[in-house]
């Protein structure tokens, strides 16, 4: 069995303020590992974990068989209201998003994440959607691809990259993409097509859009007190949490109103800097050198 490490475990528990009655979501399963300890934490509450990848689904219900008040969600976390709308939840007490990629995923050769094998180019989180890396390989437009790699990935030479995909299709496997990368950034510190395999896997699965809707539900969702705690592994989606506290934290009070109380928005930052793993757990887990907790309350 493939194994999945939580990154910043206690410290993702601790920002949640877990109340042992109250109602929490783990948006991001995965291993478990925090679903794990959330429940470890709660007597009467209990937990919705959602995920889009069945086989972490399945390894989490062993992991969590010895528990009794959780419920695990197969579905992508963008739906997180109306899956719980379902189950008559309309308030929660907190929220936990662990936007990195599983170890599932990574170590799995055969679902196209990794550049470091010659494999199909799938990159889909979620099988059961249809648009795979290889069909926007050998579809999208020569601009289409330039901005994905650019926007995406922060990829300087993004055009030279999507030109030699467009003259040498068709781009059957991530063999054939690393010889462009290659070609192309051969200078580069760092595998060639880290950032074009983060471009691609954003687009396949609709990263960015999806963080942004599951935001904006969480705000929604929150009882006064309640927490997002959310963990990124880029700056992109960093990016996008930040800036989400600071817009729903600033000031609502019209500036003429100078004499008036000053009010706010819906949420209170509790980390005005990012959370990094210790040093310990960066040399014992590669994984979490990038990783940054933020954590925000509901007013």
């Amino acid at each position: 069995m493939m194994k999945h490490e939580t990154v910043l475990l206690n410290e993702s528990i601790q920002y949640l303020n877990i109340k042992p009655d109250g109602i929490y979501v783990d948006a991001t399963l995965g291993g478990a590992g925090h679903s794990e300890l959330i429940l470890k934490n709660l007597t009467t509450g209990f937990l919705y974990a959602f995920d889009q990848d069945e086989y972490a689904i399945k390894v989490a219900k062993e992991r969590l068989k010895n528990f009794n008040n959780f419920e695990i969600i197969h579905s992508n976390f963008s739906q997180l209201k109306v899956e719980l709308n379902k189950r008559n939840i309309l308030h929660i007490d907190g929220i936990l998003m662990d936007l990195g990629m599983s170890s599932f995923q990574i170590d799995d050769v055969d679902r196209g994440f990794t550049y470091l094998k010659d494999t199909a180019l799938d990159m889909r989180m979620d099988q059961r959607r249809k648009k795979t890396a290889k069909e926007v390989l050998n579809t999208y437009s020569l601009k289409e691809l330039t901005d994905i790699f650019y926007q995406y990935g922060e990829e300087k030479n993004s055009y030279r990259i999507a030109n030699m995909i467009i003259k040498n299709r068709p781009i059957d496997s991530t063999k054939d993409l690393v010889r462009i990368t290659d070609i192309v950034n051969k200078d580069q510190k760092g595998h060639s097509a880290k950032r074009v395999f983060q471009a691609l896997r954003i687009e396949v699965n609709d990263e960015l859009d999806v963080l942004k809707s599951l935001l904006n539900q969480s705000v929604e969702l929150l009882n006064p007190g309640g927490r997002i705690v959310a963990l990124t592994f880029h700056s992109l989606e960093d990016r996008i949490v930040k800036h989400f506290f600071k817009e729903q934290s600033a000031s609502i009070t019209p500036k003429e109103l100078f004499f008036v109380k000053e009010e706010f928005g819906p949420l209170k930052v509790v980390t005005n800097k990012p959370i990094y793993p210790s040093e310990e757990e960066m040399n014992h887990n590669g994984r979490s050198k990038s990783a940054k907790l933020r954590a925000a309350e509901r007013r």
